[in-house]
């Protein structure tokens, strides 16, 4: 007999949506089908919207060394509560950040502790580790990542052309891809310089230190110089309309590249960053009403890859300053993916559900050479999250299972409750709590990853 049934859904794939159970087998899905038999157990989906677990490649759970910002604990918990069955940890906040192999073994070995969700680790690229590279590579990262403007983390510098040319060089001879923060740190320094000198440390002041434009130059020359090296590019959390069309032209002229946004470009702008204050705070900054349209009309068309949370907390402490530039940057909403995408896309804009399962599960799998995840299908691992779609919501800080309960879309109605969430056949999340006996494990890549 099966294992487990997941039974009478509406089962959601890049391709179509149908009524059908999901038998699951050590792990695994064995059929999809309607009408199947018995299993030992049973979930009854019916009702409910079956989608494949998100799998979130953007993420700040700063573990190890500043799990009091987040750690994988809570913040794996909170991926499930929003429908996550795998996330991709960044190479920082954590401490030491992972640039060479004995981090990425602390990083390891700390996650494998603590994580409820599956999970894969980026490298990172800084100025002189480049032979760190290769090793990263044998340990199993997902790939590497720089910063083209200042991180915030002195031990986490941002690279040069030439350290960026060098690291591309190698990551496409490893076949690994290469993701970077696009931002001038050239536009910004002359831009923030000036505006200190003039006394102006506010909201406002901070948001003009970061035009639009210091993203546009700084995704021209990462595609240019992934066009000469052959890499494989991906660019993270792309904040503007203006931003995704200059990535295009890149690929126009062959580079190899991907495009991530965020939901907080989708669902917030500039004003609401003036509203909400610090919560609201990050680099690329949230744009105008003129960009976030730009924006969606680039993810409707299908010129947007994936849709990934920058998930990146610090301590309430860290967010009060009354000098806005010294706020530290970055939005907490690892829970709140799937809802923006469900309410201002699915129900406000008409994204089809299709699409989503593509955006947050399908297509990082492919890209990133996962075998086995992504998909609702035979064979992958039973990776699902049960969406009641007629249910809405406000979001309460008390809702929240992140370290800190502070984020911008608290107060904010959704439409979509996750039920449950499987993490390989277990349920990890069910009715609003963590469910999770097993711990998640580290995948890694099984395949090459294929060209966009």
């Amino acid at each position: 007999m099966t294992e487990l049934v997941v039974r009478g859904g509406t089962v959601v794939t890049p391709e179509n949506a149908f009524l059908a159970d999901v038998a699951i087998d050590e792990g695994r899905i064995t059929d999809v089908a309607p009408g199947l038999p018995g299993g030992a157990r049973e979930i009854d989906a019916r009702g409910l919207t079956i989608l494949p677990g998100i799998i979130d490649i953007h993420v700040h759970f700063n573990e190890p060394g500043r799990t009091e910002w987040e750690g994988a604990a809570s913040g794996s918990r909170a991926l499930a509560a929003g429908g996550g069955a795998l996330f991709f940890d960044m190479p920082l906040n954590s401490s030491p950040c992972t640039v060479g192999p004995a981090e990425f073994d602390l990083k390891r070995a700390a996650l494998e502790r603590s994580s409820i969700a599956d999970f894969a680790l980026w490298g990172g690229i800084v100025p002189g580790n480049r032979a760190a590279l290769a090793p990263l590579g044998a340990r199993g990262v997902i790939g590497f990542k720089a910063f083209m403007a200042d991180s915030g983390l002195p031990e986490f510098p941002c690279s040069d052309d030439q350290t960026l040319h060098d690291a591309m060089h190698e990551s496409a001879r490893l076949g690994l891809p290469v993701a970077v923060h696009a931002e001038s740190e050239d536009l910004i320094q002359a831009s923030t310089a000036r505006l200190l000198a003039a006394g102006q440390t506010g909201i406002r002041d901070f948001l003009e230190s970061r035009p639009v434009r210091a993203e546009v130059e700084a995704i021209r020359r990462a595609g240019l110089l992934a066009a000469e090296t052959g890499a494989r590019l991906h660019i993270v959390h792309v904040s503007s309309g203006s931003g995704v069309a200059e990535a295009l032209e890149a690929r126009k002229l062959g580079a190899d590249i991907s495009i991530e946004t965020c939901p907080h470009y989708l669902f917030f702008t500039d004003e609401d960053m003036e509203r909400i204050g610090a919560p609201a705070k990050c680099a690329p900054p949230l744009r105008d009403r003129h960009e976030r349209q730009a924006l969606w009309a680039a993810l409707l068309r299908g010129e947007i890859d994936v849709v990934a949370s920058d998930h990146s907390p610090a301590p309430p402490e860290m967010k009060h300053d009354a000098n806005f530039f010294r706020v530290w940057g970055g939005i907490a909403g690892v829970e709140s993916t799937l809802a923006v995408l469900l309410t201002q896309g699915h129900r406000d804009h008409g994204l089809a559900l299709t699409r989503i399962a593509a955006l947050l599960a399908a297509w990082p799998a492919q890209r990133f050479g996962l075998a086995n995840k992504g998909r609702i299908a035979v064979g992958n691992d039973a990776d699902l999250a049960l969406v009641d779609l007629a249910a809405v919501y406000t979001l309460e800080a008390g809702q929240l299972f992140q370290r800190h309960r502070l984020s911008p879309y608290i107060g904010r109605e959704f439409r979509g409750v996750v039920r449950a969430t499987l993490r390989r056949g277990e349920t990890i999340f069910a009715d609003g709590k963590i469910t999770a006996q097993g711990a998640g494990k580290m995948i890694v890549r099984k395949q090459s990853a294929v060209s966009t």
